[in-house]
């Protein structure tokens, strides 16, 4: 009580102190008051407008594909659209999967599949005298060495069955070839030897 008493005495002889005249004293101190209640109104008030939020728009996010020629013998052979980053065993799922009997020693089934590549089953038969699978090799001009077996291949002019054994583990691990030329890049093969049964290939 004793610390107001001291405040208000303090303002008082400010006050007086002032060097305005009374009417100039009268007019600041009804101008204070004036200010002092708008002041208050405009606090208690608040804001009476209601927020609006930004709507929420949805983003749409693409998942990249790749498509694939699935063909040989599956159940459903054709062109097939697969999210990226898919493996040669979605592939195969999507083609209906290979028929009962059909050699997948050829395929690496954990490799990640490339857009536009073929994928080929080869088709094996049943000998009807015998328990062991034979594939079925039909000899049409050049061999097309995405499908070809390794015995297939040591039916080239200067390649043994070692070098043929290579063709058929790189295209396993690496996919299939783009072009003739990429068989260059299995070990064993050189310029040269590649010039000796070029025409004999086919992609």
């Amino acid at each position: 009580m004793e610390k107001i008493k001291d405040i208000w005495e303090r303002i008082t002889y400010w006050w007086h102190d002032l060097a305005y005249s009374e009417g100039q004293k009268r007019a600041l101190l009804i101008a204070g008051v004036a200010l002092l209640i708008a002041s208050s109104f405009i606090v208690f008030k608040g804001s009476s407008k209601e927020v609006i939020s930004a709507p929420v728009i949805p983003i749409e996010v693409s998942i990249p594909e790749v498509t694939v020629d699935v063909a040989g013998a599956v159940n459903n052979p054709g062109v097939y659209s697969l999210p990226a980053q898919s493996r040669v065993i979605d592939a195969l799922r999507a083609a209906g999967n290979s028929v009962t009997g059909s050699d997948l020693s050829d395929l690496n089934l954990a490799r990640v599949v490339k857009d536009g590549e073929q994928i080929y089953v080869n088709p094996t038969i049943r000998s009807a005298n015998a328990k062991r699978i034979i594939k079925r090799v039909i000899a049409r001009g050049p061999i097309n060495i995405n499908r070809a077996s390794a015995k297939e291949f040591d039916g080239l002019v200067g390649i043994g069955p070692v070098i043929a054994k290579r063709i058929v583990e790189y295209r396993r691990v690496n996919g299939p070839f783009m072009a003739i030329e990429d068989l260059q890049k299995v070990s064993g093969i050189g310029s040269a030897k590649f010039e000796e049964f070029k025409s004999k290939v086919s992609v």
